[in-house]
């Protein structure tokens, strides 16, 4: 294939990965989930007082990164709708397609490398994640790059690239460290490299250079996590599966549960996927399978049969396989809520590498047949993929009656009602609902504060709107109106 029509062929998976993640981007999804929200609130408080955190203590604790670019957002665009939380997401699923197309042309060549892209733009998982705004949606992102960009490292034989491209992959490591908690993993993952390339040029020169600037990026948050050991275990600690009376049991049904989420049964939280469907779409799902047991095929130690054989780098395969299957830790070690997509987006690159994997084998043992037949069905495949993703998204999932619930789009409203009212008019919000206290109020009133930038005392005061708990209610002055009371339920 020439190269110009490789170039072709990404722009357009990028113009689709683009659309699926910014049609409808100010209405869907609907509402704003509290902890988005509470993303917002310390975003718009980093505008005001002029200082980003390494790591956010409120709501169980979070890493600071996302946080701060919704505040260089907000310093931009000040403008206090869901929208604004969930750009740096949207921006973050499209080069993660661009930088998941590098890496694996890197390690398995321009094929399998456009298909993965392609998978990755259309599945409904990476999407969702995109136009949401959890700092989770930025793990796959900057170990991706890494990845490339430190493979691309060891195999290069330019003396430029025996320090600008480890320092780039270190910068892009590190900063990875800032974005969730499941991304701790990964170092283990990265320990790969030095059996297959310690014998390459100035490799350990590389890994110097790599080394010493993840750990000078990274150092603000381990020195975060020094000062504040808590916070570094936070809420994994809570819900981990250690803490269940029958710990092995249950370590062996969330895994059960989690290899089956792929296939079979998907996470039935609608906030994060259409409730109980498979993660991915059946025809990728058994071009992951297939990709599987073709990865695995390759590394038996015996002779095998020709037909079933594929052009992959053995190093390529080993990363794939050990980047799924570390990446599944955080999930299954959990307790709560399995199959868990959230906790599980590692998974979902190494996933489709898989499938694409699969699906470049088949397409060309088709060809063995028929040429024709094999475009006819590769060019149907590929529109079924991207239309699924279309109706599954926009459709299925966007006009289900359970999403707007699952985003507290009735906290959105509380808001905007809110914000037509006069200024100078005193209003009382009640909360009743439940959650973790952030500054003495539960976290579902994230939400109406962010529509209304109230999160500070100073704006609360200029805006004369007053928090109440349920036992404060009595302090609403007699006579007040109806209208300018409301009930955070």
């Amino acid at each position: 294939m020439p190269k110009r029509t490789r170039i072709w062929l990404l722009a357009g998976i990028l113009i689709i990965a683009t659309f699926l993640r910014f049609y409808h981007f100010t209405t869907t999804p609907p509402g704003l989930y509290p902890d988005e929200a509470m993303d917002g609130n310390n975003a718009a408080e980093v505008v005001q007082t002029g200082h980003p955190q390494v790591f956010y203590v409120e709501d169980n604790g979070r890493e600071g990164l996302y946080v701060n670019l919704v505040a260089a957002v907000l310093e931009v665009y000040p403008v206090y709708e869901p929208w604004v939380i969930r750009l740096p997401a949207a921006v973050a699923g499209v080069l993660t397609v661009l930088g998941l197309y590098l890496l694996v042309a890197e390690l398995f060549g321009y094929e399998v490398g456009l298909l993965a892209a392609f998978l990755l733009a259309t599945s409904f998982w990476h999407i969702n994640f995109s136009r949401i705004g959890f700092r989770a949606i930025l793990a796959p992102l900057f170990l991706t790059w890494a990845a490339y960009l430190l493979a691309k490292a060891f195999r290069s034989r330019r003396r430029v690239s025996d320090t600008l491209l480890p320092i780039a992959a270190g910068v892009v490591y590190a900063l990875g460290f800032y974005t969730y908690i499941a991304y701790r993993v990964t170092p283990l993952l990265l320990l790969l490299f030095i059996p297959f390339f310690r014998k390459t040029p100035h490799f350990w020169k590389k890994v110097a250079v790599f080394a010493v600037v993840t750990f000078l990026v990274a150092a603000p948050i381990g020195w975060y996590f020094v000062q504040h050991p808590a916070d570094f275990f936070g809420r994994t600690s809570q819900i981990s599966v250690t803490n269940s009376p029958t710990p092995i049991q249950d370590l062996a049904v969330n895994i059960a549960k989690t290899a089956g989420m792929f296939n079979f049964h998907g996470d039935e939280n609608w906030r994060q996927n259409v409730a109980g469907a498979p993660e991915l779409f059946w025809p990728v799902g058994i071009l992951f399978l297939l990709g599987i047991a073709l990865c695995l095929y390759q590394l038996l130690p015996w002779k095998k049969d020709e037909r079933f054989l594929f052009s992959l780098s053995n190093f390529g395969i080993w990363f794939t396989i050990a980047w799924f299957l570390l990446a599944g830790l955080p999930a299954v070690i959990s307790d709560e809520g399995i199959p868990h997509a959230l906790r599980s987006i590692l998974m979902l690159p190494p996933a489709l590498i898989f499938a694409a994997i699969g699906g470049v084998w088949f397409y060309r043992a088709m060809k063995r047949t028929s040429k024709t037949f094999a475009r006819s069905i590769a060019i149907l495949f590929l529109v079924l993929v991207a239309a699924f993703a279309y109706v599954d998204y926009f459709i299925v999932w966007a006009m289900n009656q359970n999403v707007p619930g699952a985003f507290n789009a009735d906290y959105v409203t509380i808001g905007n009602e809110i914000n037509a009212l006069p200024t100078g008019l005193p209003k009382y919000v009640v909360v009743n609902a439940g959650g973790v206290p952030v500054r003495g109020l539960p976290t579902p009133v994230e939400t109406t504060m962010f529509i209304t930038d109230t999160f500070t005392t100073s704006t609360q005061v200029a805006k004369n709107i007053h928090y109440l708990l349920p036992d404060q209610a009595g302090s609403i002055p007699a006579g007040t109106p109806s209208s300018t009371i409301f009930y955070i339920n």
